[in-house]
């Protein structure tokens, strides 16, 4: 059983939910998201809530009860507030330039690494700080990550590009005798 499951989502105002043979489009005020899902669950609308049921009582489908709820709500908050993920790239040189189609970063490397931006997701850069923002956070945090991934932070100095809320464990350095 679910516990994430039963309580059902409620649909904020200003946003409309259309379920069609497993196919829920969320639409709001920051764009529209669109997933396909299994019949495994059957969701239904139900004033001014989304209900979700297993079709059967089984392992599986009680597995999926519980995702296919947090699928929905994370859709219905993309689509009402959005999500942010922020990184901090830091480093003495290192440095992030951001154009509308892709980002340079310049990270102690002998050459720039250049990113190409999805086309739904906007990035800005201003002196450190890299703030993502988007209405999937499937989307977002992968981007995120893939962005973090090409300098990990190091444990000595720091040195890397980290999110905001990432606490860096520092290591000793050696000892000079």
């Amino acid at each position: 059983m679910s516990r994430i499951g039963k309580k059902g989502i409620d649909i904020p105002a200003g946003t409309e939910v259309k379920i069609d043979s497993g196919v829920v489009t969320i639409k709001g005020p920051l764009g529209e998201l669109t997933r396909q899902f299994k019949k495994n669950i059957s969701i239904a609308v139900v004033e001014n809530r989304i209900e979700l049921k297993p079709v059967k009582e089984n392992i599986e489908n009680n597995a999926l009860w519980g995702t296919y709820a947090s699928h929905i709500n994370n859709m219905v908050e993309g689509v009402t507030k959005g999500y942010v993920k922020k990184l901090i790239v830091e480093g003495i040189g290192y440095r992030a330039d951001a154009t509308p189609t892709d980002v340079t970063f310049k990270v102690g490397f002998s050459h720039p690494v250049k990113v190409s931006i999805p086309k739904d997701l906007k990035l800005t850069s201003e002196k450190g700080l890299i703030t993502i923002t988007g209405i999937d956070k499937e989307k977002v945090s992968s981007f995120a990550s893939e962005i973090k991934a090409i300098k990990k932070p190091e444990p000595y100095k720091g040195k890397g590009i980290r999110f905001e809320d990432e606490v860096i464990r520092r290591k000793e350095g050696k000892k000079t005798a």
